[in-house]
């Protein structure tokens, strides 16, 4: 009995430590949004589904810059489809201890991005098209499913400044998806000179 509670102990600790490791200074993020579904702030009910790959270094413990791409269908009762898409920066600071307590697995983070997003209409449909700067803020929660691989979801404003029929553009998506956290050149060094 013993063994059992110090072997789940030592597992307990093992657990937060990779979790902290795969956000330190020098690690690698990539993955993505694999559905985004949007609750349009604008008339209309909007029903939304994208892809959105991304990328980012860790410049520092806890904080990641990188690139975001964004491709998207979009189809509104009565009001035909719509083309979304958008390329663009974007950082990521993640709090600095556990997010549940109980999830040992968990961490708090705020993304925020910047770059070029539009929305162009169908032909056949008769709404507006923005393109221009698109914004975004959010904050999210990461669980990590296992050392390398963290499963998200992400609550984020976005919106489009810019050109078009329709000037501004704004929505609250929520975004579910998975990133893999890959260890840099140092912690891959560090690691292969223990062996």
């Amino acid at each position: 009995m013993k063994k059992n509670l110090f072997m789940l102990a030592l597992a307990m600790v093992a657990g937060v430590v990779v979790v902290k490791a795969q956000i330190q200074r020098g690690n690698v993020l990539v993955g993505g949004d694999v559905a985004n579904f949007d609750v349009g702030l604008n008339e209309g009910s909007v029903f939304t589904v994208d892809i959105t790959p991304k990328a980012a270094w860790f410049i520092k413990d806890n904080t990641a810059i990188g690139a975001y791409l964004n491709l998207g269908y979009q189809t509104a009762k009565g009001k035909g489809s719509d083309f979304l898409y958008g390329v663009g920066a974007l950082v990521r600071q993640y709090s600095g201890g556990n997010a549940v307590p109980a999830l040992r697995h968990t961490r708090l983070f705020v993304e925020a991005n910047v770059g070029i997003d539009g929305i162009n209409h169908s032909a056949s449909s008769t709404n507006t098209t923005t393109n221009g700067l698109g914004l975004g803020i959010g904050p999210g929660l990461s669980y990590f499913i296992t050392p390398n691989v963290g499963l998200e979801g992400l609550v984020m404003y976005r919106g489009i400044l810019g050109f078009g029929t329709r000037a501004t553009t704004s929505n609250l998506n929520l975004n579910v998806g998975f990133q893999i956290y890959l260890p840099g050149r140092a912690l891959r060094n560090a690691a292969t000179n223990t062996q």
